[in-house]
């Protein structure tokens, strides 16, 4: 699992340079941007996960997302360029630096900020359980 996990990585990132042209378009400000690389059904696999989606995060100096969750879906974010802080409700915040990486599992709250004055970059995988489910619900910050 973990292999096929490193594979779809390596193949994401051979994608990159054709990723940096779609994500070099400007995002409002404020807001993350992400430039969806893959969404696809696995073919052949266990079918305990329906759907990888693979999405480049562009995030500007002082820029977040929201707290939230993905039902159903876990996250892996794999940061290529700058830091992103990651912060998981009842863990506190985590700095991840260019070439780490950090898995969230799926149902729990949780956010990505760029506290630095630099661009950061990262891709973002998706695997899902159940595509019927919502992809992203939005949350108040959990107490």
């Amino acid at each position: 699992m973990i292999r096929r996990h490193f594979l779809r990585l390596a193949a994401a990132g051979a994608m990159l340079p054709a990723a940096s042209q779609i994500a070099s378009t400007q995002s409002p400000q404020g807001r993350p941007k992400l430039a969806q690389l893959l969404k696809a059904d696995l073919q052949g696999q266990n079918q305990t996960v329906q759907e990888t989606v693979v999405n480049l995060l562009d995030m500007a100096p002082s820029v977040g997302a929201p707290w939230h969750m993905h039902p159903g879906a876990q996250e892996i974010i794999f940061v290529i360029e700058g830091t992103l802080t990651v912060e998981i409700d009842g863990q506190g915040a985590k700095p991840i630096n260019a070439g780490e990486i950090i898995l969230i599992p799926a149902e729990t709250a949780h956010l990505a900020r760029n506290d630095t004055a630099a661009l950061a970059r990262a891709l973002v995988f998706h695997s899902r359980a159940d595509k019927d489910k919502a992809f992203l619900v939005e949350l108040k910050r959990p107490t």
